[in-house]
């Protein structure tokens, strides 16, 4: 049986999410990448394990994370079996659903069919009976945001989830859907927008309605797929996501100017000490206004790296001055 670290709760800060009961620590694992089916169970386990042991409760998943769709849920579940079955009260789990899952009218978006559905597939696969979260993870534009909203609610008073969240929601249909949710009884809890130094959307109107709601925020692709690293210090390596390794990320993303502009922040890492992740990390989760931020890892190694972000977590004036004119310029 697996033990987990008895100093696990040492060291990794943990912050109220908007103005509910939950903690999360500042940094969840995702398992949008390297927890498919296509990689090692055993190196899943061990990043699993080591992420518990450096204080990691929260586990963020969605019906559609692999590949292929939904063996993520499958790494997790198995993991929650035969590793942390002991411990299901120590950990917050997070799944999502709105993107396409299976064929036919009734596999994506937002409708109560799917929503239900899909969470009933995502607790056979994880081999819950709830989930922590239960999200959108994307506004439907052809249903109506009652009956969304109104599938969240059911979840929640069935059991089946604890909370309710949403994901890359616009700041208006955050206020809209936390007014409807509000109405049926069930607050909403977290909002998870993309959010990093080269993707500040969240700071034109969303954080301050998450402020006014009292509603908590999380992270993900805090480190733009790992543009935010040493990886691409000196352009675009051979075999990294840029290069064509990931759809998500293209060639033409990593420009001259960038690089220009990712030695320079490097450079007040370094003088932080901290990697340029860690100071990527640090500055999504600076001042606390953003309850936790998500981070892959293909290793162990690069899991602790990670996690030395929340050894520094303050900035002064002047650094936040700097790196805004090093993120602004030009």
């Amino acid at each position: 049986m697996y033990l987990p670290s008895a100093d696990r709760y040492s060291a990794m800060p943990y912050r109220r999410t908007g103005r509910s009961g939950l903690l999360l620590p500042a940094l969840s694992v995702g398992l949008w990448h390297n927890f498919g089916g296509d990689r090692n169970p055993e190196d899943q386990g061990r990043i699993l394990r080591r992420a518990f042991d450096l204080g990691i409760t929260h586990f963020d998943l969605a019906n559609n994370y692999g590949p292929p769709p939904g063996s993520a849920e499958i790494t997790m579940g198995r993991a929650l079996k035969t590793d942390f079955a002991h411990l299901r009260d120590e950990i917050v789990i997070s799944t999502k659903a709105g993107y396409g899952m299976w064929d036919g009218p009734y596999g994506e978006w937002g409708s109560r069919k799917y929503l239900r559905s899909s969470l009933d597939q995502s607790l056979t696969r994880l081999g819950l009976d709830y989930v922590d979260i239960f999200y959108s993870h994307r506004p439907d534009p052809e249903t109506p945001l009652e009956e969304t909203m109104g599938a969240l609610d059911t979840a929640v008073r069935q059991g089946k989830a604890l909370y309710a969240g949403i994901s890359n929601y616009s700041p208006e249909q955050t206020r809209e859907a936390a007014r409807i949710l509000g109405e049926l009884g069930t607050p909403l809890l977290i909002h998870q927008p993309r959010y990093s130094m080269l993707d500040r959307r969240p700071e034109e109107g969303l954080l301050g309605v998450l402020d006014e709601l009292g509603t908590g925020s999380i992270a993900y692709s805090p480190l733009e797929q790992g543009i935010l690293s040493d990886r691409y210090l000196r352009g675009i390596p051979e075999g990294s996501r840029a290069a064509g390794a990931s759809p998500f990320l293209t060639p033409d993303a990593v420009t001259p100017e960038l690089v220009r502009r990712l030695g320079a922040l490097d450079q007040v890492a370094k003088e932080r000490g901290q990697t340029l992740a860690q100071l990527a990390l640090a500055w999504v989760l600076r001042g606390g206004r953003v309850t936790s931020a998500v981070v892959g890892a293909s290793s162990v190694a690069q899991l602790e790296s990670s996690v030395g972000a929340v050894a520094n977590l303050e900035f002064g004036d002047e650094e936040l001055a700097g790196i805004e004119e090093i993120l602004t310029a030009g």
